[in-house]
């Protein structure tokens, strides 16, 4: 029987639904062509079809065009490469560091080379000796970290030159080791590669260094004694040959050297007036006359013009303002002019920019009363005139920094000034407008320890906390990071709370609340306030019923409330009192003290879901605990904490909720022992389950903790074997309670070794950023493969006590 309209119309109907739009057909050909088809759009009786095609070519014409091609040889890869690290899909790779947006560091005593399109800082002191760096691009006014992998060791007082294509460091100090090691850094590959310690010259610092256009020669310096040698080294076959000796000018340290395209010059730094051209092809020395030459001087500066070599400036007890141009060629010297001259200066920087010296900042006055400046001169050598560079949007007053020229600008960054503050700011002077542009920071908070941080579900807030300027500067400022843009936000200081340090942040899923701490007059706080990232305002927090001023004190978000308890008074004393605080009503309700912890302060809480958990911490008598409580804000109760099995007494510890456990783990005694060891706290159970020592990081406090859902990574702070000498950590590891074990964090791009920073947990990431020594702008990103991760409920860092450390004396 026909099949009827209908029974035709149902089973095309039938067909069209199995027809999917976007599906592209298998690869057809015919003579002439491949091709494949897809349907793009349907409707009732309808398809639209689109077809790409690729046209046959015949094998004559093939065959004549690719023989006019040259063949590419292709080279296999050799046994030691490597498949690269899988990312994540997000791309974070596993178990590595990436910076955060902003400058390098703060620090002095570091080098700096200019290569045509970007300036490259590393090394120095900040106050510690440093292995970072950054390059800068002033055309974009931005900052890239250079690699920490296979970079040399931590050092100051090194030197630097640019190649052409790599720079190469070598030289200098590590704390109480002089090195005679180096490294050559590239920065298209963003790469080390060490330089040989095969024949090179002796260990030793605040050398010279110049680079003659196929090798580096360094020369002079201190060890243990003053040094008149030197090495030449070539980087294209990574070897060393020793300068000659023989009729080289006296051991000096201290002094300059130029180099004049077939000489190198050196002089000054020593109880004369001598110096020395030294000529690598002859491997010879030849004296630089004394007639007429400026008085000793060290810690001054040259240039080298292209005919003459100008020295300015520098001490010989008193700072000075007087100078002489060196003439190679005739071995003779002529004065600079004082007048309009700069006033005098040592550790300072100069510049040549293609007819003009140009001399900034520096050190004046005399070795008991000396200052910093941000004064400065151009000098024409063919007038022997001065002009005066601006002052006006000048950096800060500094010496011991860094100067470069770029063909247009003069790039000034780092330092130091009298008051040991080192910066990580600059400028940059245009001669032909003599005007001054600030270097980038991407909009970084400044940098400072004990301050907060909180996530917020996309943005880290960081806020308060203390910097550098003056010794105890406490801070109202703050910045949210984007880590999805790597980019800084600053948050609005209008009805910002006053600045604070040793202060607590909890985030309530809208706001960030601030609260405590205690300001740079020693004022302990009892005031707060609530931020709202969305529309970056401010708004203060009740002191009606607010708990007693405290800092070091501890909080957490409870849902509904935060809860803040113990810490230090405005006596200075522990309490063991504390308070809820009511978003929605912006209310205080003190918690009840019937059964509570004994008083206590640099302890740590968490909150379980139902409780909040304190342990830890010292009391009145500095005497560390290991004793604790469970709080229930409901019923507003206490229960005490087990002993048995708990951890060994300690404060600065961390401690992190896991959703059925609180993690302890390290931390220190009242006789400067600090710990490796930890606990699993059940509180279901009241019991005590001690954290695995094997592969553990070094012992340590002041660090910070997260949990990424299925592991604890622990990361930074500060060590002693001894009591007395402190180490900072740049080192951490993954806990896993499941199997009891750990592993260790990569150091490779780490951020800088620290304590009193804060860290955060995204989802993917751990953030830290801040701290001390040096008052860090830095931060990092760890990547790590965390498991299922709830909702942020910020756990507070224990807020560190200050850890001494060494600041350098400027020379």
């Amino acid at each position: 029987m026909a099949e009827g309209p209908k029974a035709r119309g149902a089973a095309n109907d039938k067909l069209m639904t199995h027809l999917t739009t976007g599906t592209v057909s298998p690869l057809q050909e015919d003579e002439t062509r491949y091709y494949a088809t897809a349907m793009v759009n349907k409707s009732a009786g309808h398809l639209k079809l689109a077809t790409v095609s690729w046209l046959k070519e015949p094998l004559e014409s093939w065959r004549a065009r690719v023989e006019k091609q040259a063949a590419t040889a292709l080279t296999p890869p050799g046994d030691s490469y490597k498949l690269p690290p899988m990312s994540q899909g997000d791309g974070c790779v596993e178990d590595t560091w990436t910076a955060t947006a902003g400058p390098p560091d703060a620090r002095a005593s570091y080098t700096a080379v200019w290569t045509g399109s970007e300036m490259i800082v590393w090394g120095g002191l900040g106050p510690i000796p440093l292995n970072t760096g950054g390059r800068y691009n002033p055309s974009t006014d931005s900052w890239v970290a250079t690699t920490t992998t296979n970079a040399p060791a931590v050092r100051s007082y090194h030197t630097a030159v640019w190649t052409g294509n790599e720079m190469i460091v070598w030289g200098g100090l590590n704390d109480d080791n002089l090195l005679n090691s180096g490294g050559r850094y590239n920065p298209i590959t963003d790469s080390w590669i060490p330089t040989t310690i095969t024949n090179a010259p002796d260990a030793r610092y605040l050398h010279t260094a110049v680079w003659t256009g196929n090798e580096m020669i360094v020369w002079g310096g201190l060890n243990d004694n003053l040094l008149n040698s030197g090495g030449r080294y070539n980087p294209s076959t990574d070897n060393w040959v020793a300068t000659t000796t023989t009729n080289a000018p006296g051991a000096r340290s201290g002094h300059t050297a130029v180099w004049t395209g077939t000489e190198m010059i050196v002089w000054g730094a020593t109880a004369d007036t001598t110096g020395g051209r030294y000529n690598p092809v002859t491997n010879n020395w030849t004296a630089t006359s004394t007639t007429n030459a400026p008085d000793f001087r060290y810690y001054h500066t040259a240039v080298w013009t292209g005919t003459e070599m100008v020295v300015w400036g520098g001490a010989n007890f008193l700072a000075l303002n007087t100078g002489g141009r060196y003439n190679p060629s005739t071995n003779s010297w002529t004065a600079t002019s004082i007048t309009d001259a700069p006033s005098g200066r040592r550790s300072h920087t100069a510049v040549w920019t293609g007819s003009e010296m140009i001399v900034w900042g520096g050190n004046g006055g005399n070795n008991e009363d000396s200052f910093d400046l941000n004064t400065g001169g151009r000098y024409n050598p063919t007038s022997d005139s001065w002009t005066a560079t601006t002052t006006v949007n000048a950096p800060a007053s500094r010496s011991i920094h860094t100067a470069v020229w770029t063909g247009s600008e003069m790039i000034v960054w780092g330092g130091v000034n009298f008051d040991f503050v080192h910066f990580n700011t600059g400028g940059r002077y245009s001669p032909s407008t003599d005007s001054w542009v600030n270097t980038g920071t991407a909009n970084a908070p400044l940098g400072r320890r004990y301050h907060t941080a909180v996530w917020t579900g996309s943005e880290m807030i960081v806020w308060g906390g203390q910097d550098g300027e003056p010794q105890f500067h406490a801070l109202d400022t703050g910045g949210k990071y984007g880590p999805a843009t790597d980019t800084w936000t600053a948050t609005s200081t209008t009805d910002a709370p006053d600045g604070r340090a040793v202060h607590t942040a909890a985030w309530t899923g809208s706001e960030m609340i601030v609260w405590g701490g205690i300001d740079e007059n020693l004022l302990v706080l009892n005031t707060g306030g609530k931020y709202n990232p969305t529309s970056d305002s401010w708004t203060p927090t009740t002191t009606v019923n607010a708990p007693a001023a405290r800092y070091q004190h501890t909080a957490v978000w409870a849902g509904s409330e935060m809860i803040i308890w113990g810490g230090n008074d405005e006596n200075f004393l522990p309490v063991n009192t504390g308070g809820k605080y009511n978003l929605a009503t912006d209310s205080w309700t003190a918690t009840s003290t019937t059964d509570a912890p004994d008083a206590r302060v640099s302890h740590t809480t968490v909150w379980t879901g139902s409780e909040m958990i304190v342990w830890g911490g010292r009391d009145e008598n500095f005497l560390v605990l290991n004793t604790g409580g469970k709080y229930n804000p409901i019923s507003d109760s206490w229960t005490a904490t087990t002993t048995v099995n708990a951890p060994a007494a300690r404060d600065f510890h961390t401690a992190l909720w896991t959703g059925n456990e609180m993690i302890s783990w390290g931390g220190g005694d009242e006789a400067r022992n600090f710990f490796d060891t930890g606990g699993r706290y059940d509180p279901d159970t009241d019991t005590w389950t001690a954290t695995s020592t094997t592969n553990v990081p070094e012992s340590r406090t002041n660090h910070t903790a997260v949990w990424i859902g299925s592991e604890m990574i622990v990361w930074g702070g500060a060590r002693s074997t001894n009591g007395i000498d402190i180490t900072y950590l740049d080192t951490g590891g993954k806990y896993n309670p499941a199997t009891d074990s750990w592993t260790a964090t990569s150091t490779n791009n780490a951020p800088g070794a620290r304590f009193g920073h804060t860290a955060i947990w995204t989802d993917r990431e751990m953030i830290v950023w801040g701290g001390d020594p040096g008052f860090f702008v830095s931060g990092g990103r760890y990547c790590a493969q965390g498991g299922p991760t709830p909702t942020p409920t910020p756990r507070v860092t224990p807020r560190p006590r200050p850890v001494p450390h060494p600041r350098p004396t400027p020379p």
